[in-house]
């Protein structure tokens, strides 16, 4: 499925760092926000004209507390700062976050036990498959045809979406809106850098002579060269070739699962036992050949050679989000990563951080999510008002909520050019990066702190604003391009001879793009289901204690270890689940391929 956004699921904490990656033109993302009238500041309660369903047809008089159920966030608890006002003031409604990735897994089986998941949910399509059938989530068809902005997305992407739950849904009703949808067609690719492949700082790279790369081992050593090189950050904080981090973990190390794709496998979202390339060869996690298993190796030798980060098996992903925000890490493979530092001023010094091509890697790359990527919003059926829960969500995809969740506030973060374009702003160019201090009457307290916490979109940054004809994503902006022809960028580009990282890999044939796939795969029985939760628990586990076994014996001995064990919690089992749903991919991928 899209090597999009379950990242974003954290990734866009991803997220909206790349919204100012200002230097390298991410959170894609992982991965806009304003309306089209809007003068940048947050309205009074009523909805302004912009926001949804008929006027006044809506009672904004009784402040509401909606329990949003979700996924993507990285971050529990009520919505508060810039953001919350403006939902506060706009809707009179205040956001309480329930949050898997920090409360623990547990949360959905408790809370769909209970018969009620939450006002608003974002889940996983795997979820939305149960909740259908429970009962759990609302047929949304009806009052998606009084909204203003989702409506115009029901028959291009809500209903083909929503036709693959035909086992729980034969009648083609609309329970879920896919996130992260993009607005460009099934097979086009439009970012300048893959989602994931290796990215350092330039300076650094630069500094140790800009060796050309020709596996893996080479990366390895340069790294070591800019560790010796570069030990501290010039106000003496340790700088860390790779860090890794355990909380973004599913059926595997998560950290493992995208460095994959620099050399084709890719893990499709709803599987955790294989690995799949753009041929559609299948490969199990286990099997000695796996891509798992050398990046695994990958990893364990970085170890041996002191460039993993000693913080890595207990720091969760915010952690290593602030040593980004420094410049402690000196290996990159997140696109939206760059977004934590880079910056188009420092990009006039040559410093931020960019792609470094490995000659030997062939990145497998999935189209825009124009179907979404992995997740949908729903309303929960137990919600007490969802008229104003949909009202709320259409706001999210119409112009003025895609510019307030994106790019944060007209006048403050970025402004109108002469043509009728936007431009950042100075402050805008670093306000994620600086949590600039946000004016009160936006709501005050730290930009970044303030952000939607939702972590998640219904349409993406890759969609087009209607007034200015260009992407949400700033990083796209005409006149976002042309401040970023810095020296960092074209020294760049006289290095490698190509426009951009997507233009290189192209060029020299490093890359497959697939198309994007968001469909329903089916959901597990109960007993693939418990043997998956068992396995899965084993494989993570076991794949950090190799990263930092004491040497090579011990790192073969748990493999070997792993591969007999796993055997026996039901591999064969799940592995053959997952097949169907690779399989499922594979020829969905080749008629999409037949018909662009």
């Amino acid at each position: 499925m899209s090597d999009s956004r379950k990242w974003a699921k954290k990734s866009l904490a991803v997220s909206l760092a790349g919204l100012f990656l200002a230097s390298a033109a991410l959170t894609a993302c992982s991965d806009g926000s304003k309306n089209n009238s809007a003068s940048g500041e947050p309205s009074g309660a009523s909805v302004s004209s912009g926001a949804s369903q008929s006027a006044g047809a809506i009672d904004h008089s009784k402040p509401i507390t909606i329990t949003v159920f979700d996924n993507a966030a990285n971050y529990q608890g009520e919505q508060t700062g810039w953001y919350g006002k403006l939902v506060k003031d706009k809707f009179n409604i205040t956001l309480n976050i329930l949050a898997p990735q920090v409360a623990g897994d547990q949360l959905y089986k408790t809370r769909t036990a209970a018969g009620d998941l939450g006002d608003l949910v974002i889940v996983d399509n795997s979820q939305l498959e149960e909740l259908i059938p429970a009962g759990l989530v609302m047929d949304m068809t009806d009052r998606l045809k009084n909204t203003k902005y989702l409506s115009q997305y029901v028959d291009k992407h809500f209903k083909p979406f929503n036709a693959g739950f035909d086992k729980v849904n034969p009648e083609g009703k609309i329970y879920g809106l896919p996130t992260f949808e993009a607005d460009t067609s099934p097979t086009t690719f439009s970012e300048e850098i893959p989602y994931s492949s290796p990215i350092m700082p330039w300076d650094y790279y630069k500094g140790v002579g800009a060796p050309k790369l020709n596996n893996l081992d080479d990366l390895l050593n340069v790294l070591k060269q800019m560790q010796e090189k570069y030990p501290k950050t010039p106000d003496g904080k340790p700088i860390v070739p790779i860090s890794l981090w355990k909380d973004w973990d599913g059926g595997s190390m998560e950290n493992v699962r995208w460095v994959s794709g620099w050399y084709g496998f890719e893990q499709p979202d709803g599987t955790t036992t294989i690995q799949l390339n753009a041929k559609g060869d299948i490969v199990p996690l286990v099997d000695d050949n796996s891509m798992y298993k050398k990046i695994l190796q990958f990893y364990f030798k970085a170890n041996q050679m002191g460039l993993i980060d000693p913080d890595s098996p207990t720091q969760d992903w915010n952690k290593v989000a602030e040593k980004l925000t420094n410049k402690q890490v000196l290996l990159l493979w997140y696109s939206w990563q760059r977004g934590f530092y880079n910056s188009i001023e420092r990009g006039k010094n040559g410093d931020g951080n960019v792609a470094v091509p490995i000659a030997d890697t062939h990145i497998i790359q999935s189209s825009d999510a124009y179907f979404g990527n992995g997740r949908a919003f729903a309303i929960g059926a137990k919600a007490k008002n969802p008229d104003r829960i949909m009202e709320f969500m259409d706001w999210l995809a119409s112009p003025e909520g895609l510019r307030y969740y994106v790019n944060g506030f007209e006048g403050f973060n970025y402004e109108k050019t002469a043509d009728g374009k936007f431009q950042l702003t100075e402050v805008g160019q670093t306000a994620f990066q600086k949590n600039t201090p946000v004016p009160d009457e936006y709501g005050g307290g730290g930009y970044q702190d303030g952000q939607s916490k939702l972590n998640t979109m219904i349409m993406s940054d890759f969609t087009f604003d209607p007034d200015t004809k260009e992407f949400y994503n700033s990083n796209y902006w005409s006149a976002t391009i042309e401040a970023n022809k810095t020296v960092l960028t074209t020294d760049w580009q006289k290095t490698y001879g190509a426009e951009n990282a997507t233009d290189y890999y192209l060029k020299n044939n490093m890359i497959d793009i697939v198309p994007n796939i968001n469909t329903s795969l089916g959901t597990d029985s109960s007993d693939i289901k418990n043997k998956r939760s068992q396995i899965s628990d084993y494989v993570k586990n076991t794949s950090w204690k190799m990263v930092f076994a004491k040497n090579q014996a011990e790192f073969d001995q748990l493999w070997t270890k792993m591969q007999k064990d796993v055997e026996g919690l039901g591999w064969k089992d799940v592995v053959a689940a997952d097949t169907v749903k690779a399989q499922k991919i594979v020829k969905m991928r080749a008629e999409a391929s037949a018909n662009k």
